[in-house]
């Protein structure tokens, strides 16, 4: 399975068509390519802020109510791209209006056969915390696609193990992570994760990321990362856990993911993390006992 990751450069669309042109030009570039899961970016819904004018997209609250009178278009514009292009399309995310005036940080996954469903952010940075209107999601989810399981976690997520563990014990193996992260630290805390979950559950993890600066934007002002695909590090598969990159280089980075060898794998493997996970759970290793040495 050929799986897309966009580093995607953030712009300023004029109209809801010029905004839908670009995805409907993005998304059939990756199936051209023979793609057929294609991920998009973290916050990719507040380049529709950019609509409303300047001073919405300064604000990140008027940004966030500025965008809920196109979630109905988003999901139309989507999901018609996935029928029209054959893929499965992981869009980003959409700040969404839960009610109460606050949002959630809701990852869409759209199939060509017209299924949709999502996954919401979980754990919020200290930028959403601050914000004071986004909610963390309460669910966690694994999505079945022609014999495939596969998980979201979105940018933050992917930094915690036990969630991503558990979608991986529900049989995910492949985790898909949109995000958005402003500083070579936070692109580093991202890619670590990824590594490290690629590691820990002998699963494929593909990260997309927003590119570029946006001034005009309270939440996309300034973006850096590298889009990639990652693997457990591990005989046959890539040394330093890197299956394909970005280098540096704005629009998709796409391979062939082998779920097949992926699991044989296991059979062949110089360590076996994800077999040996329930070791931590030793009664004498659950909690440890401070030995004072003077």
């Amino acid at each position: 399975m050929k799986v897309a990751v966009a580093r995607y450069p953030i712009g300023r669309p004029q109209r809801f068509d010029d905004f839908a042109e670009t995805q409907r030009r993005w998304l059939r570039e990756a199936a051209a390519a023979g793609a057929d899961i294609a991920v998009l970016p973290e916050y990719l819904s507040l380049e529709l802020a950019a609509l409303s004018g300047a001073e919405v997209g300064r604000r990140l609250d008027a940004s966030l109510a500025a965008i809920q009178a196109l979630r109905a278009d988003w999901i139309a514009l989507f999901a018609a791209l996935a029928r029209e292009t054959g893929l499965l399309v992981q869009p980003g995310t959409f700040l969404l209006d839960a009610g109460g005036g606050r949002y959630r940080n809701r990852a869409d996954v759209f199939a060509p056969e017209g299924g949709h469903d999502w996954q919401d952010k979980l754990q919020l940075t200290g930028f959403e915390k601050a914000a004071g209107t986004i909610d963390g999601g309460d669910a966690l989810r694994v999505f079945e696609y022609r014999g495939l399981r596969f998980g979201v976690a979105v940018c933050y997520d992917i930094e915690f193990p036990l969630p991503v563990r558990a979608q991986a014990e529900a049989g995910a193996r492949l985790i898909l992570v949109p995000s958005c992260t402003d500083t070579e630290a936070g692109a580093t805390r991202v890619r670590v994760g990824c590594l490290a979950r690629a590691l820990e559950n002998r699963c494929f993890v593909a990260q997309a990321v927003t590119a570029g600066e946006a001034p005009w934007s309270a939440a996309l002002d300034v973006n850096t990362g590298e889009a990639a695909l990652y693997a457990p590090m591990d005989v046959d598969l890539p040394a330093d856990g890197v299956v394909a990159s970005s280098a540096g280089r704005d629009g998709w980075t796409i391979a062939r993911l082998d779920f097949a060898e992926l699991e044989a794998s296991r059979a062949r493997a110089q360590v076996a993390n994800d077999r040996d996970w329930p070791g931590q759970r030793l009664p004498a290793l659950r909690a440890a006992r401070v030995s004072r040495l003077g």
